[in-house]
């Protein structure tokens, strides 16, 4: 790529609201990776704490001179109002997403490319968008009515307009699932994943497990714990590290329920919420596994499992067992007595724990921060090329 090309370029991205989650990573390295080469606005509700987003995701961005955050409400509506709105009441974060959607298409006009990467969308023009899954801002069409109905009204949304994008997919399993809702073909570019993670011989990391993610019923939690209760009722005596943030008031309950379930077996299980990023590395590099219990359309926190070396045992539908490998039957279960079973079975064979951290290897050149952004930049420099 040549910058002296590209600098005049302008970018608009659409990235609604910063709660956390592999959403988030992406767009902050989809800016990471652009605004070296162009001049990229991010429009969103209310400004994200940059600072902290940096510290959190490793990115660098704070600081960036082609870089410039546009925020699509007043002044007066805070961040963290705001924010708790959308966390809490789905009805209220349908018609935030569509306020930004109308708003976003009357300010993009001026700018070379338009691109989401907040799921598919009608931008006003055809632009990029990277999806997460499908039918996030739009509804499924079977449940396009009552308020959704009247906020696509609102936000003039065009289902047509959405097709129209270049797509992008986390996922092969999502690229399906974006066939099957649009009709329409995607790029499948996986997320980032940051390697940087201290290597600690196997021989002395912990017996642990690490279960990574929001505390969140859709994560399932709780069946974690449940699996690696059941392993413990075999005879061994391992640990659980769960890190992760909350998802909120509305599941404030789930998490404290967490929390209290951790407190009565703190002999075992540890719980690490909101670390930055470097901390949380610090976390993953001493554990000897991984479990996730919820199929995912990607699985970022899987991914880094891998890439820390560690060997994950995960649900045997959905993106995460790209990260996997669908090889490796061994370590996709779909029940919890079936993922009691093959954890048991890999923990009583030394050898083959060895055959298997071998294997996963050739999986951790598919994830890096390096091949994410050189992606996303030849994806946006062939759309310049047009």
């Amino acid at each position: 790529m040549n910058p002296t090309q590209n600098h005049f370029k302008t970018i608009a991205v659409w990235h609604p609201y910063f709660l956390g989650g592999g959403a988030e990573s992406v767009s902050l390295w989809i800016l990471q990776a652009l605004v070296p080469y162009y001049k990229v606005t991010l429009f969103t509700l209310t400004p994200p704490d940059l600072h902290q987003l940096d510290i959190l995701y490793d990115t660098d961005l704070a600081h960036q001179e082609n870089l410039t955050v546009k925020r699509m409400l007043p002044e007066a509506l805070t961040p963290r109002f705001i924010d708790t709105l959308i966390a809490n009441s789905p009805p209220l974060k349908l018609s935030f997403q569509h306020w930004a959607v109308r708003a976003f298409k009357s300010m993009n006009t001026e700018y070379d490319l338009v691109f989401s990467t907040y799921n598919g969308l009608d931008m006003g023009r055809v632009g990029i968008q990277y999806l997460h899954w499908v039918h996030v801002v739009d509804p499924q069409p079977d449940k396009n009515k009552g308020w959704a109905w009247l906020m696509m009204k609102f936000s003039e949304f065009s289902m047509d307009q959405l097709k129209q994008n270049q797509s992008l997919a986390n996922s092969y399993y999502t690229a399906d699932r974006i066939k099957s809702a649009y009709g329409i073909e995607s790029r499948v570019i996986y997320p980032p994943v940051i390697g940087e993670v201290e290597v600690v011989p196997w021989e002395e990391k912990e017996d642990a497990f690490l279960c990574s993610g929001r505390i969140v019923a859709p994560k399932q939690t709780d069946r974690v714990i449940k699996i690696l209760q059941g392993v413990r009722d075999r005879g061994f005596d391992v640990k659980l590290h769960i890190t992760g943030g909350g998802g909120g008031t509305y599941q404030r309950s789930y998490e404290q329920k967490i929390m209290q379930i951790a407190e009565q077996n703190s002999d075992w299980i540890t719980v690490y919420q909101d670390l930055p990023y470097k901390d949380y590395l610090q976390v993953i590099a001493r554990c000897r596994y991984g479990l996730h219990s919820k199929p995912e359309p990607f699985g970022i926190s899987i991914a880094e499992m891998v890439k820390a070396g560690m060997i994950p045992f995960v649900r045997k539908n959905g993106g995460q067992v790209e990260i996997v490998g669908p090889h490796h039957s061994e370590l996709l279960f779909d029940q919890p007595s079936d993922a009691v079973e093959k954890i048991v079975q890999v923990l009583t064979q030394p050898d083959r724990q060895k055959a298997l951290l071998e294997s996963l290897k050739k999986q951790q050149s598919l994830f890096s921060t390096e091949k994410f952004m050189a992606e996303i930049q030849a994806v946006v420099a062939e759309y310049f090329q047009n």
